[in-house]
């Protein structure tokens, strides 16, 4: 789980350093360092237990979630309803993918 954990923090960080740079005019070094962030992201996935495809549908769900959070948290734009049931919608899902038959 701590490598899951990482992919998010290194794919939502490393995104939001890329969209500082390009969306509000930061400087291009934001940008460069998101996208080396991203870069990483890529190695790290490769670090989880489960198949490509398992590892990646499982964690789109849980990113929906983190994004939701980073907004909150970072970008100070608190979530609306339809928002936090769409989440949890997500979440739900991907406890049925990883459970074991």
């Amino acid at each position: 789980m701590p490598s899951l954990c990482r992919c998010w923090l290194s794919e939502i960080g490393g995104g939001y350093l890329v969209w500082q740079w390009l969306r509000n005019d930061k400087p291009i070094w934001l940008g460069l360092g998101g996208g080396i962030i991203l870069f990483l992201y890529g190695v790290v996935a490769t670090f989880q237990v489960f198949s490509f495809g398992k590892a990646y549908a499982a964690y789109g769900g849980v990113f929906i979630v983190m994004a939701l959070l980073w907004g909150w948290w970072v970008d100070k734009k608190t979530p609306d309803l339809n928002e936090w049931i769409g989440a949890v919608i997500c979440l739900v899902g991907v406890s049925v993918m990883l459970l074991k038959r």
